[in-house]
């Protein structure tokens, strides 16, 4: 899946200013396809945490650093592409991404950033693991190609973009509250604790846009919603 949607230059700049915000640090680069990170950064803009968003990434103004890391209350992880060489190009910051979160930072993490939550490989922040809901007994999806698939979120019934998204094999007795299901009752959506922080993360993509459904002949549906209430659960403490 390939998708072009616009950003504001104005997310980009040379150096991090104190802007009284909550600084919101969104990856691009070669761990992501084009429209993922643009998707998930535009979402963020709609949070009425009023975020000051960057990128950040290889090819980025601002590389994803401790010291970046550091200054930010949230980092996202977006979908698209695989996990094994996604996770070849980000190994090298493991360790980083897991000291911020275990200091008090928020993860937030898309299909593929959900995936790379886990731990096999992954930054290993979920207490257990993420496999493909496709491979899932009775999953309502059985392909990896661009999808619609039902979860229940907080009881109630809807449908989201899906392209080979994982559950999350995660123990749920403490620190975690568990947002969405999908039919067959493995969990979409999630948000549990680890050290001080949260970490976040969905296996179909709520932050997908218009363009996402009708780039590939599928009904155009809004879940933003629910990325926002993603976002909410992982901000809260």
């Amino acid at each position: 899946m390939k998708f072009a949607l616009p950003w504001h230059e104005s997310a980009r700049s040379t150096s991090l200013r104190p802007s009284g915000r909550p600084l919101a640090l969104v990856y691009r680069g070669p761990a992501s396809l084009p429209g993922c990170p643009e998707s998930v950064a535009d979402m963020l803009a709609d949070s009425p945490w009023n975020f000051d968003i960057h990128f950040v990434g290889p090819g980025e103004n601002l590389s994803l650093s401790a010291e970046t890391l550091s200054l930010a209350a949230l980092y996202a992880q977006p979908g698209g592409g695989e996990l094994e060489p996604a996770y070849k190009k980000l190994r090298a910051h493991r360790d980083d991404i897991r000291r911020f979160v275990h200091d008090g930072g928020g993860y937030l993490g898309f299909c593929l950033g959900g995936y790379l939550a886990g731990a096999t490989p992954g930054f290993d922040l979920l207490p257990g693991d993420t496999d493909r809901y496709i491979d899932t007994r009775r999953a309502t999806v059985r392909h990896d190609e661009n999808a619609l698939v039902e979860v229940d979120w907080r009881g109630r019934r809807r449908r989201l973009f899906f392209q080979d998204g994982p559950h999350f094999d995660i123990d749920t007795d403490s620190g975690t509250t568990v947002l969405a299901t999908y039919p067959n009752h493995t969990i979409a959506a999630a948000v549990t604790a680890f050290g001080r922080g949260r970490v976040g993360v969905v296996g179909p993509h709520p932050e997908a846009t218009a363009d996402w459904f009708t780039d590939c002949g599928l009904p155009a549906l809004d879940a933003r919603d629910l990325a926002l209430d993603l976002v909410d659960t992982v901000m809260f403490r």
